[in-house]
């Protein structure tokens, strides 16, 4: 038997979702969000119980040239592992059953109130995505930022510095996501994506009255059991420092020569290379495609999974929300 908490809907909750009829009206959904990084990403099976380990070379063999009569000492070549871990996403709704009936809409209702649990998981998992951070909170996993954050580090080749010097930064991420370069992870044995468990009817105990009063509820459950592994660094690069302020400027940042900076860093062709921008980039690129491609911007709109989409050299330019306008200069 489980206990109601405050984080139930309410009359009012009821009230403010249906029309005179008792019917479950369309609701605006003002937070929404796009964040297309989820539709690009590459999950495989973990395998650990908690996520992945890889192996990386971190060293090359000594070779040497050697002389008739002359021999050359043994050598070998280095390795190291990396565990990523996996975080557990979670949440419950747990809706009186009295309450989801009135109406005689209950399949409505709940499905109203999925869609808003739904949307929360993929904003936070983008965000994690992008910002998670385990050494700060460790039932995260660790996302992106956190990873190409410094421009002394030893990855900093792969973080290109657009100027920004204050508080109201956004960055530009190019990925190439692939078994042997940046994929997400799920648990050994577990299930991939999202998770829903419909519970029915269950006898909760409420928490507010009368100590131990029981009553009938709908309770649902939901879990995503993801993380992120970066196989290998070098398929990430970083656009970071993008004044957002500026963009709009009488200056704005040169977008597209740090966009072919960016693309000429990843090594070779392995993956499938997508850049990330937040709304406000994309709306300066589309200005850009639309008043600089006869110059040769190389900025374009091709065809990407059966939609008109905005490539740059032939890459997906893809939107992400949860890209803030407010990043922190990396020094």
């Amino acid at each position: 038997m489980a206990t109601l908490s405050t984080g139930n809907v309410t009359m009012l909750d009821w009230a403010k979702r249906t029309d005179p009829m008792g019917k479950v009206m369309v609701i605006v959904e003002l937070l929404s969000q796009t964040n297309e990084i989820l539709e690009d990403a590459v999950w495989r099976e973990g395998n650990l119980p908690t996520g992945e380990r890889t192996t990386v070379r971190t060293g090359l063999p000594t070779v040497y040239w050697r002389m008739i009569n002359q021999g050359v000492p043994t050598s070998k070549s280095t390795t190291a592992q990396v565990d990523e871990m996996c975080g557990m996403l979670e949440a419950w709704s747990e809706v009186d059953a009295d309450l989801a009936t009135l109406g005689n809409d209950l399949n409505g209702f709940r499905m109203s109130e999925a869609t808003a649990f739904l949307e929360a998981m993929n904003q936070e998992l983008a965000q994690t995505i992008i910002y998670g951070n385990a050494g700060l909170a460790p039932e995260e996993f660790t996302g992106l930022a956190p990873r190409y954050s410094s421009l002394s580090a030893g990855n900093a080749e792969n973080i290109i510095d657009a100027g920004g010097s204050q508080s109201d930064n956004t960055s530009i991420w190019l990925v190439a996501w692939g078994d042997e370069t940046v994929y997400g992870v799920f648990p050994a044995g577990s299930k991939a994506g999202l998770y829903h468990q419909d519970l029915g009817q269950e006898t909760v105990e409420v928490t507010a009255g009368v100590a131990g009063s029981r009553m009938l509820a709908f309770r649902e459950r939901y879990q995503w059991k993801a993380g992120l592994c970066v196989k290998d660094w070098r398929y990430v690069v970083r656009i970071a420092n993008i004044d957002a302020s500026d963009l709009v400027g009488a200056t704005p940042p040169d977008l597209v020569d740090f966009m072919e900076q960016a693309d000429e860093i990843i090594p070779n062709r392995l993956g499938k290379r997508v850049f990330y921008v937040n709304r406000r980039v994309s709306r300066i690129l589309r200005k850009i495609a639309r008043t600089d491609v006869t110059a040769g911007g190389g900025l374009t709109f091709e065809n990407f999974a059966g939609k008109p989409v905005l490539t740059f050299g032939g890459v997906p330019v893809r939107k992400v929300d949860a890209i803030l306008n407010t990043e922190a200069r990396v020094t």
